[in-house]
Parts: structure tokens; sequence; C-alpha cells
């Protein structure tokens, strides 16, 4: 397979109240997807379901995200999703909670081999 990266997008999401990492992750992924639209499978000739779509969230607590939850953000397209250690867990002042902060780089690829048989 000669995976070709097409598109690059990035995003923040956040959890202010609910201390939420899934939510965060959604989120940021939202906020990476739903600025643009993307017409790169048509232009390239490929049906929708052909996107590769790789997922990197940073969360402070990487085992507390939902990956399966979030692969239902996506309308088409395969995606595979990967949750690190990274974003920002921030205190609020005099113990009233902390706010989760979710960074997401959404990477959109093609099999371009795929184009050529």
């Amino acid at each position: 397979m000669a995976k070709t990266r097409m598109v690059h997008q990035f995003g923040l999401g956040s959890s202010i109240r609910s201390r939420d990492y899934t939510q965060a992750a959604a989120r940021a992924i939202r906020d990476a997807l739903w600025h643009h639209s993307l017409n790169v499978a048509d232009a390239f000739g490929f049906p929708k379901d052909a996107m590769l779509i790789d997922v990197e969230i940073g969360v402070q607590h990487p085992e507390a995200v939902d990956r399966e939850a979030l692969r239902g953000i996506f309308p088409y397209g395969q995606p595979h999703i990967t949750v690190v250690k990274g974003g920002l867990d921030v205190d609020k002042p005099g113990g009233g909670g902390t706010t989760v902060i979710a960074n997401a780089a959404v990477i959109v690829s093609f099999d371009m081999e795929s184009a050529h048989d």
C-alpha cells in the first residue's frame, strides 16, 4: 500500500466542568474537522470511505478516553485513533475542580496505489 498523506488538521477541545477526557477529545476532533470542508476524496476520484484517517489525541489521562465513542464522530472513512499523554489539566482556584484540555491531530491519507489499479 502506498499510503500518502493529503491533509493535516489540528484542534483543541476542553471539558470545563465534568473532567470528561472523552468529551474534551471529541471536541478537539470536531474543532479540527468542522473548520473546513474538504473534498479531497472527490478530487482524487476516491470514495469517501477510502479515506485513511489517523487521529492522535493528547490528554493527561489517555486511559480515560473511550476510543470507540470517538470513532462515531467520523461520518465516513477508516479512523484509527491513538491517545497519548499530552494536553493539560488545569486546576481551578480554590479547589473548584479541574478543566481538561485535549489536543487533536487528524491526518487524512489515501492508498494511492489503488488509484492506479
